[in-house]
């Protein structure tokens, strides 16, 4: 059995308005991104208008049909693309209207001369232009380079851009050879493919958000809110990884007196403390580091590749930096200092539980030699 046109255009507008209205329904799901799911719903929705336009062409005088339906499809592609650019903050919008106006002013000169070469030839190739530049910008995306859903929509962008490339080169020359009876032979294997697109891309958009919802929940559950450091959960889970990679060196820190801080200035301060503490250890422990916050008043820093002599050097940094800036940023009369513990990791011995026992056995001993010092475990 086989499918007329007409039939392939209504089951297209169908898809497209389904791939609209569940745009709209996800964009209640992630309010974070209301505003890109907004525009590619509204970008489905320009596509339903436009084919429904391209169904009726003939209804309008001259070209204005085919015009119109051509415009408010390119629209919806170019609105995709410009929700795709809002994944990284602002966009703006001079691309896509330079697009539209040329593409009207097309239609104007040439459309009512050559409307049927300029719909299979010229017109395709803004589609191929902005589907190329969706999946262009997907790939420089920095929102979206950690994602896996990224590779689905590029693939469904790049693939709809050279299905149309591809379809305004060779349908004039084909056309030559052969006659304008191939052309409902192309219209069919368009609305095929468009088809397939209006399944996929919204597929692969949304994919995309709610990966990255997820990837955002994930480094929440790994993350202290107040310091902007990784929690004890984080700490393990990463830590593990790095120990198994090389020996590694840990510090284990914990802010001396700070329940009396509290107790005298209030917790506000307290917090205060905290956080220039978080932002002193993470500076002075170097990009390679992980810093974590253990709970409370307690701290660790991971020094992969470092010996007892380097970390040392790093613990006493920390030490010193966080007791000037105590005094100069914390505000006055509040004099701030850290004992630590420090235990290294043999080659043959990764256990990061067991290194950080070691290197709470140093930082009891620091703090019962009078706290604001330093001292070293046996290797573990």
């Amino acid at each position: 059995m086989q499918i007329d046109l007409h039939t392939l255009y209504c089951l297209i507008v169908g898809t497209v308005l389904v791939a609209g209205a569940t745009m709209l329904w996800e964009r209640q799901a992630q309010p974070r991104r209301a505003r890109e799911l907004g525009i590619w719903a509204g970008a489905f929705l320009a596509f339903a208008a436009g084919l429904v336009m391209a169904i009726n062409r003939t209804a309008l005088p001259g070209v204005l049909g085919s015009a119109l339906a051509n415009l408010l499809i390119v629209s919806g592609y170019l609105m995709i693309l410009h929700g795709v650019a809002l994944l990284d903050g602002r966009a703006r919008l001079r691309l896509p209207l330079a697009v539209l106006a040329g593409l009207a002013l097309l239609w104007i000169t040439v459309g009512v001369r050559a409307p049927g070469m300029l719909w299979n030839y010229l017109g395709s190739l803004p589609i191929a232009l902005a589907c190329g530049l969706t999946a262009w910008r997907l790939l420089q995306s920095r929102t979206a380079r950690s994602l896996r859903a990224r590779q689905v929509a590029v693939a469904v962008a790049g693939g709809h851009a050279l299905f149309y490339l591809v379809r305004g080169v060779a349908t004039p020359a084909l056309v030559a050879i052969f006659g304008e009876g191939l052309l409902p032979v192309f219209g069919k294997v368009t609305m095929y493919e468009g088809v397939l697109y209006s399944v996929a891309m919204p597929m692969g958009l949304i994919a995309l958000v709610r990966e990255e919802a997820q990837a955002q929940a994930v480094a929440a559950s790994r993350t202290d809110h107040l310091t902007g450091l990784q929690n004890r959960h984080g700490f393990f889970e990463d830590g593990e990884r790095l120990l198994a990679e090389r020996p590694a060196a840990l510090l284990a820190f914990d802010l001396d007196h700070f329940k009396a801080i509290n107790d005298r200035h209030g917790h506000a301060a307290g917090d205060v403390v905290l956080r220039l503490f978080a932002d002193t250890a993470r500076r002075a422990a170097g990009p390679d580091a992980l810093v974590a916050r253990l709970g409370g008043e307690e701290f660790a820093a991971l020094l992969p590749g470092l010996d007892v002599a380097a970390a040392r050097q790093v613990g006493e940094g920390v030490a010193r930096r966080f007791a000037e800036a105590a005094l100069d940023r914390a505000g006055p009369g509040i004099p701030a200092t850290v004992s630590i513990g420090l235990a290294a990791a043999r080659t043959e011995s990764r256990d990061l539980p067991t290194l950080l026992s070691a290197a709470d056995r140093a930082l009891y001993r620091a703090k019962a030699a009078g706290r604001n010092r330093l001292e070293v475990a046996a290797a573990a």
